[in-house]
């Protein structure tokens, strides 16, 4: 058995400072081939993604999410879930789109941690600042930003904290 998928689960960190480097096409164009093998239910793949590069962008997407480190990223993501193309169980009326953007982007911090990238999950954002600024499709729900890049390397030594396994887990 293989240790390298653990290892790169234990490289990928929530990364609250960014350095300017841009990123290349060729990470951008592996993180995201990563992102589009990503499953789904029923294979709806209910999602797009917004590449944010562009500074004047960045700062207004910035007043979204109003945080120091924010802003330090020189690109952001923002997921969105695709309601129209969503799967919704018919038992309870259960939609998936939020759980499928959600593994979607899992997908792509691990593809951007591989690559040597760093990313954080922001889900506490306004999402109508977002889409006042951004004129995303009604059917584009923003889900998540990502922001990523080159991570500053002061604080990334520390250790994940975790809960014990007991703690997370019940045989039955």
């Amino acid at each position: 058995m293989t240790s390298d998928f653990l290892h790169l689960c234990q490289l990928r960190k929530s990364v609250r400072a960014f350095r300017s480097q841009a990123i290349s096409e060729a990470d951008w164009q592996y993180i995201m081939q990563c992102v589009n093998l990503a499953p789904s239910a029923v294979n709806f793949q209910p999602w797009h993604f917004y590449i944010v590069r562009d500074s004047h962008q960045l700062a207004q997407l910035h007043s979204c999410y109003p945080r120091d480190w924010f802003a330090t990223a020189p690109a952001c993501i923002i997921a969105c879930k695709d309601i129209e193309s969503q799967w919704v169980r018919k038992e309870d009326t259960k939609a998936h789109g939020d759980i499928d953007v959600a593994i979607a982007v899992e997908h792509l911090c691990l593809a951007a941690a591989e690559r040597g990238l760093g990313t954080c999950w922001v889900c506490n954002f306004s999402t109508a600042r977002l889409t006042e600024l951004f004129p995303l499709p009604s059917r584009h729900v923003p889900v998540a930003l990502i922001p990523i890049g080159h991570p500053e390397t002061s604080g990334m030594e520390e250790p994940k904290k975790r809960k014990p396994l007991e703690e997370i887990i019940t045989q039955l």
